[in-house]
């Protein structure tokens, strides 16, 4: 090696304490949601909202038409738009390179596929299935797997959240280039989450914790995408400029 150019692994020590502090972020979130499902706070939460009659809210214009039906498109154009960001980047997608923005939307659409599966796989009903609340099913844990409740199932996790928190993937492409946006970033995608989540807790359409997992799942998924993506930008980093019609940039 020649006297006074840098050593390529000299980067390696910070990416191993960056993402050993990500590990920590994503376990104490967990712990967090652990222990809202183990002390059992989904169905006082829903009484607060709902009745043996039903859920009141249940076809409130809001919270159908804006909240749901309109979050929901607005989620997919979003997800479109990062997706043609990675030719034609726009806003703060300009500061990233093409892998860093292929990184945003595959983590977007990774994530919505992954709360997708988990939920189609899942016997869990809503709260409106419930006796309690004017429906049918008995109440069951969603970790009682294969435990058939009575219900139509496929209520967990909250797929509407993630219309909101499948976005979190892209704090984790921002925060090299742009720490400052990635911040406002993160923040924007987990208040849209909760607000979705929210909005379907006071229908009835999910539990509080339906929510709390969409949101861990989402943000583990962009954690995962973003150890990826740091593995395999340097050999990448070519083949993604050149997708993206961009001139490579020099190593390092």
């Amino acid at each position: 090696m020649v006297r006074g150019m840098p050593s390529m692994p000299s980067s390696r020590p910070r990416f191993a304490v960056q993402h050993r502090t990500l590990l920590l972020w994503t376990l104490g979130i967990l712990a967090a949601v652990v222990a809202w499902d183990a002390g059992g706070q989904d169905i006082p939460l829903a009484r607060a909202f709902g009745s043996a009659s039903g859920f009141p809210m249940r076809e409130q214009w809001f919270f159908v038409q804006v909240l749901h039906e309109g979050a929901r498109r607005l989620g997919w154009l979003l997800v479109l738009l990062l997706a043609l960001g990675v030719w034609w980047p726009l806003g703060v997608l300009r500061r990233l390179d093409a892998g860093g923005r292929l990184q945003m939307a595959l983590s977007a659409l990774l994530a919505l596929a992954a709360v997708s599966m988990v939920k189609n796989l899942s016997t869990t009903s809503c709260p409106w299935d419930l006796a309690e609340f004017g429906g049918v099913a008995r109440y069951a844990s969603h970790w009682a797997l294969g435990v058939i409740d009575g219900g139509g199932g496929r209520c967990f996790p909250a797929g509407h959240a993630s219309a909101g928190f499948a976005f979190v993937g892209g704090y984790f492409a921002l925060r090299h280039n742009a720490p400052a946006a990635a911040r406002w970033w993160l923040a924007a995608a987990v208040l849209a989450g909760l607000v979705l989540g929210g909005a379907q807790q006071v229908r009835g359409a999910h539990f509080m914790s339906h929510t709390l997992w969409t949101g861990w799942l989402c943000w583990t998924v962009g954690w995962l995408c973003d150890l990826g993506a740091s593995a395999l930008r340097p050999r990448l980093a070519g083949l993604s400029a050149a997708v993206a019609g961009e001139p490579p940039r020099a190593a390092g």
